[in-house]
């Protein structure tokens, strides 16, 4: 473990000093049809002030690559298609410090694991013709279980007619701002506990993403179903329709306010389902678990406001999930989350109006160009109820302030302390959490 960390180390030198001879792509605003128009060869200074609003997607969505580009060995540019390979890892370190009540709940042993090794592709189809046609592949290694799986994988087709674009394979469903964005962007280490124990990371299908400018609204709707992925550990559902609704009221490069509302309604694998999560602590074993009771469907509906005012942040996510089970009486769980940020070193988060999300903070200056990087500060409180008429599946509840220090745009180190209660078998159990990680990204 020591020599990989040593590793680490070293490859995060080499990988910020080499995307510090990378300076940043012009931004090209979209045109009137929605599609940008192509890329000039012509480079902005590494401290020209980047755009905090970004009007395009593709298939790649949120899982695109970082703002500065690492290197240019990785791109091809071809007559009937483009191609950009990339990749990103995640290592976690956590320990543990239990009160009594919360040792008789749960047994826990400080652990280090890789959390997320991942290849991903993309690029355009047709490039010369003038709608937009990108696609997107990716794979992952899953530790825990010791596979590798496909990731984010489709195509994406532009259709301003219907104000917006089309995606066809595997994705996120669309459902919460914080669950379509990806990992490597958000800024707390895991999301809220009910965010992994309802909603799957990818399904397949067809998803509908919109922007109107004019009214300053956006959507996703999509439906998806297991007829590909039956019997992948995230597909627990035979069918699902998500959609996501917000509005942006305020929308600037100072200022962004964005409040949406979520609905969906999926169908249980052979009508059983079951809601876990981990205490957002990757190598932490599950706190909550409903176990698996029988269920014909289930709904989820919440809300997500969030509003960035240059340098701070501050947001809201929560849901309810009401599960149509007669043997369980129909129970019905609930949770989400509070968070605030505040970036130095003039660092920004890039809002994609498109998508509806927010992009990983990007320094004025890295570490590697002889800047201090970017820091962020964190407050963050998530809940999870999952007690409901016969299920007793547990509460939970945790506060984390942490730091993470963006050293570039793909050298990252993430610094947290959490106090979270557990509230199960009876017993009321207190739990503090020491997590550290470092994620590399190109």
């Amino acid at each position: 473990m020591k020599t990989l960390l040593l590793w680490l180390a070293i490859t995060s030198v080499a990988v910020g000093r080499a995307g510090a001879q990378s300076s940043p792509p012009t931004k090209n605003p979209p045109s009137a049809s929605g599609q940008a128009p192509p890329s000039s060869n012509s480079q902005s200074a590494p401290d020209e002030p980047q755009s905090t609003l970004e009007n395009t997607i593709d298939a790649e969505e949120s899982e695109a690559r970082p703002t500065r580009s690492l290197v240019r060995w990785n791109e091809y540019q071809g007559p009937y298609f483009t191609m950009r390979f990339g990749a990103g890892l995640l290592l976690e370190l956590a320990s543990f410090a239990q009160d009594e009540n919360s040792k008789l709940q749960i047994e826990m042993h400080p652990d280090q694991r890789l959390r997320d090794f991942r290849f991903i592709l993309g690029g355009k189809l047709a490039p010369k013709i003038k709608r937009s046609i990108t696609w997107s592949a990716g794979i992952m290694y899953d530790g825990p279980n010791h596979q590798w799986l496909i990731r984010q994988t489709g195509v994406m087709i532009a259709v301003p007619e219907l104000w917006g674009h089309f995606f066809i394979g595997r994705s996120k469903e669309g459902f919460s701002l914080n669950k379509v964005m990806v990992g490597y962007d958000g800024w707390s280490m895991e999301r809220a506990p009910i965010s992994d124990a309802s909603i799957p990371i990818l399904a397949d299908g067809i998803k509908w993403l919109g922007y109107s400018p004019k009214h300053k609204f956006l959507w996703n709707v999509g439906y998806f179903n297991d007829a590909v992925s039956n019997g992948q550990s995230f597909s627990t559902y035979s069918s699902q329709v998500a959609t996501r609704f917000a509005v942006l009221p305020v929308h600037s490069e100072s200022k962004v306010l964005h409040l949406g509302v979520n609905f969906r309604w999926a169908k249980p694998v052979d009508d059983k389902i079951r809601l876990k999560s981990r205490p957002e602590a990757f190598p932490a074993p599950y706190f909550v678990d409903t176990g698996s009771f029988p269920s014909d469907s289930a709904r989820n509906v919440g809300y997500e406001a969030y509003f960035r005012s240059k340098r701070w942040l501050f947001g809201s996510e929560y849901w309810w999930v009401f599960v149509s089970s007669g043997a369980a009486h129909d129970p019905v769980f609930s949770g989400g989350e509070v968070v605030m940020t505040y970036l130095f070193n003039d660092a920004s988060r890039v809002y994609n109006t498109v998508g509806g999300y927010f992009k990983a903070a990007s320094p004025k200056r890295s570490v590697f160009d002889g800047g201090p990087g970017a820091w962020e500060a964190v407050l963050k409180y998530s809940y999870i109820d999952l007690d409901s008429k016969t299920i007793r599946g547990g509460t939970f509840g945790r506060i984390t302030p942490m730091v993470n220090w963006h050293l570039s745009n793909n050298v990252r180190l993430e610094m947290a302390y959490g106090y979270g209660r557990l509230n199960r078998f009876d017993l009321k159990g207190n739990t503090q959490f020491f997590q550290s990680r470092i994620q590399l990204q190109f």
